[in-house]
């Protein structure tokens, strides 16, 4: 149903009147809006059947598009924005069915409330209380509790509780070092001459003997002593003394020990 409105300015469809305003055309000014409304209110009243809900919330959603038209223009604030960008697009209407819809759950819902309280209104409560030869006897928690309990238990709360100590006897510390192993190397390597790492390690037992030795290679290799040299990816580590100073093995042990 569309609905024909009949104004001093305009005469037609209610859509088209809010089409002419948002374009211009017909001022807003000049669109008396209260007998609009009153005139729609009593089509209602007379044959509410006729009206269906998509007329009736179209109507709404016009009617509000023009009253906030025509408040913006009478009101004092800001300056009015283009009504092109703010009411042509009709996504306001689908705003508005996602309004009734959820209305509707809610109607729904209030419906089913209902149906609890009728169906809660035919049932009839217990009045009647526990039968008098029905005893409930609770335990006694102080039963075989002595004095001497009490005391030990008081006795036990005010002890004072034991620092807790880490054990660390099942962890064994090896006590090889990187300074050691220096001194070490710089003796032994002078009269070993050219040999591979694998072999310079090969009476070693545990993983961080066989560390601390590369480690101490390389602090030797930094210091020019010992040249370190591989033939092939992966391959065995060459080790070669090739300091000519023997003096420098005593002067080590006191700048690694220090």
């Amino acid at each position: 149903m569309t609905y024909v409105v009949t104004t001093p300015a305009f005469s037609g469809p209610i859509e088209l009147l809010l089409q002419l305003i948002s374009s211009h055309d017909v001022d807003v000014l000049d669109v008396p809006l209260a007998p609009i409304v009153d005139a729609f209110v009593a089509v209602v009243r007379e044959a509410p059947e006729t009206v269906a809900i998509e007329d009736l919330s179209e109507f709404l959603l016009i009617a509000a598009i023009l009253l906030e038209l025509k408040s913006q223009r009478l009101l004092p604030g800001r300056e009015s924005s283009d009504m092109d960008e703010e009411f042509i697009g009709w996504e306001e209407r689908d705003v508005l069915l996602a309004r009734l819809l959820e209305l509707r759950t809610y109607a729904a819902l209030a419906d089913s409330f209902v149906s609890l309280f009728e169906r809660a209104s035919r049932s009839f409560p217990r009045l009647a209380g526990i039968s008098s030869d029905f005893v409930v006897t609770p335990p006694d928690l102080l039963a075989g509790v002595t004095p001497g309990h009490l005391a030990e238990a008081y006795l036990k709360g005010i002890e004072e509780k034991p620092v807790p100590v880490v054990r660390l006897h099942h962890v064994t510390v090896d006590a090889v070092t990187v300074a050691e192993t220096v001194v070490t190397l710089a003796q032994r390597l002078p009269s070993l001459g050219k040999l591979s790492f694998r072999e310079l390690t090969l009476g070693l037992e545990t993983r961080i003997e066989i560390i601390v030795h590369f480690l101490a290679l390389l602090e030797l290799c930094k210091l020019g002593h010992v040249d370190l040299g591989q033939g092939s990816t992966f391959g065995d580590l060459e080790i070669e003394w090739v300091s000519l100073d023997r003096s420098l093995e005593i002067g080590m042990v006191d700048v690694y020990e220090g």
